[in-house]
């Protein structure tokens, strides 16, 4: 399929990941089967899915395997290029945004949004969503949200935030917020929210890599350097023949649209 453009609107946080893409693809947890399983249920297989926000296309993929048709679309140009390198030329992408899609109006049965939605403007980005999605459409809202409850992905995560603190004190804007109200604005309804578990196995390179991923981890030293060093800590106390388990909460929240 040929790729479409929208150069209406490109969002302030558009290049946080440009550099990123090959870090993001190899290092990014995916998603459970149970969780696709879960957002797609009542659907036919060859329903029509827009990944917003898709990144490197690690959902859009998921969503294809299924016999979805998928198009993804993504601010970032380098993302994009990454997800189109690693993906079958059935998934179409296309440059857009959470408020400015460019899509046609209702020719979409679900609008997928996978680690994404905390980047938008919640009412403009609903209402975009529910004029492309069909009468009986479906929003995904999908998180994997990092998982305290052990001492190895408490360590983790405490990295991360001072990570993103940093980032805070450097005008880096990144919501904390992993959830989101579909109701505003009254666009859509019938909420509902499931979650999953899922154990991301990473050697010392590859917690390295995960860390690196984030758009907010520094670049500059000596912080990068000092987050790295407790980072090899962290998988010196904690690995076990070589590796350590990174786990995450994936939420799922479906809402249909409202006519």
């Amino acid at each position: 399929m040929a790729d479409r453009a929208n150069t209406s609107a490109t969002p302030a946080h558009a290049g946080y990941f440009t550099g990123l893409a090959g870090t993001y693809a190899q290092h990014r947890p995916t998603y459970p089967a149970e969780a696709i399983t879960y957002l797609l249920d009542g659907f036919p297989a060859s329903c029509v899915a827009l990944d917003v926000g898709c990144g490197t296309g690690i959902s859009s993929r998921l969503l294809e395997n299924r016999g979805t048709r998928v198009i993804g679309i993504d601010p970032n140009q380098d993302m994009l290029d990454q997800a189109r390198r690693e993906s079958p030329a059935s998934i179409e992408y296309c440059i857009g945004s959470g408020e400015h899609t460019g899509m046609p109006d209702g020719g979409a049965d679900l609008v997928l949004c996978a680690q994404s939605f905390h980047w938008f403007d919640p009412p403009a980005a609903l209402r975009e969503f529910h004029r492309v999605l069909k009468l009986g459409g479906r929003l995904a809202l999908m998180w994997n949200v990092k998982d305290s409850s052990d001492e190895f992905s408490a360590g983790f995560v405490r990295n991360s935030d001072r990570a993103q603190a940093d980032a805070a004190l450097r005008g880096l804007k990144v919501n904390e917020h992993r959830a989101g109200d579909p109701t505003i604005g009254g666009y859509f309804g019938n909420v509902r929210m499931k979650a999953f578990t899922i154990s991301q196995s990473l050697d010392l390179d590859g917690l390295l890599g995960r860390a690196r991923s984030a758009s907010y981890f520094p670049t500059a030293e000596p912080l990068k350097t000092e987050l790295e060093n407790d980072l090899r800590d962290l998988f010196a106390r904690h690995q076990r023949d070589g590796v350590v388990a990174l786990r995450y909460r994936t939420e799922v929240t479906l809402a249909d649209r409202v006519s």
